[in-house]
């Protein structure tokens, strides 16, 4: 029995220690993982960083800092870590490969949280799609569109795309196109036109309204109105314009063209 406890007392000697030195590590790298991942979170929440993304950062900082500690403790036993990094890079690399279209739009959706090209609420055109931001996540957006029909549009692609976004500036300027017939007086014209502007008290004074003859196309003489108002008075005080504009034009007889076509029949001969 003593020749058999002194034999194996070096080993529990060596090992009971690296068992120790390893269980320390791991209690204090979970110690330090979760003071760091308060530290983060706290200065994150300061900087009103999207609470998505710090729960993400302060999630990803805890997995690290464990790893870490796991690793070191392995190594108190003699194991090389290197082969165990190399192993662990490469599933990363093939999990990463495997997943590349939904790591393109989380990091598409780290992005837009970071760089804030839009916000909730605001109405924007992106990837062929109209319609008002209801959430920003970390891998699709959903907008609404103006018959409230739900739509997630991928990270990836917005930012792939051209993003309008008609809520950023406060105001916004109205394109028109009015044609009139060639028979049809220029200046009276134009006189109803600035005489319709200056009566709508939504059209903002400055910038001032243009109003100019662009085009003399083939059947038209076509004037650009274009006047400004506020963001949101943009699609109501379009529609009206158009409307006062018709009715304006119709009842002093100024003619608004349309497309015809005139067909000549030849006469058939026997």
């Amino acid at each position: 029995m003593e020749t058999w406890m002194e034999t194996i007392t070096p080993y529990l000697t060596t090992y009971g220690l690296r068992v120790a030195a390893a269980i320390l590590i791991l209690i204090a790298g979970r110690l330090f993982a979760n003071i760091a991942k308060r530290i983060v979170r706290k200065l994150l929440v300061r900087a009103k960083v999207e609470p998505s993304i710090t729960t993400f950062a302060t999630s990803l900082i805890h997995i690290i800092i464990i790893i870490v500690a796991v690793l070191a403790a392995i190594s108190k036993f003699g194991i090389e870590t290197t082969s165990l990094v190399a192993i662990l890079g490469a599933a990363t690399f093939a999990v990463g490969f495997a997943l590349k279209d939904s790591l393109s739009n989380f990091a598409s959706g780290v992005l837009t949280l970071v760089m804030r090209p839009y916000r909730v609420g605001d109405s924007i055109d992106v990837a062929g799609v109209r319609g008002t931001v209801k959430e920003i996540r970390l891998f699709v957006t959903v907008m609404a569109t103006g018959d409230n029909v739900q739509i997630l549009v991928p990270n990836a692609r917005i930012y792939d795309g051209i993003i309008r976004n008609f809520s950023v500036n406060s105001n916004r300027r109205i394109d028109l196109v009015v044609g009139i017939g060639y028979d049809s007086s220029i200046k009276t014209a134009r006189n109803l036109l600035e005489k319709i502007l200056s009566e709508d008290e939504r059209i903002l004074k400055d910038p001032a309204p243009f109003i100019g003859v662009a085009e003399l196309a083939d059947s038209s003489v076509n004037f650009v109105v274009r006047p400004w108002v506020k963001r949101q008075d943009h699609w109501a005080t379009k529609c009206d314009l158009t409307e006062r504009i018709k009715l304006a034009f119709d009842e002093h007889g100024i003619e608004m063209p349309y497309p015809q076509r005139t067909i000549h029949m030849a006469e058939k001969t026997v």
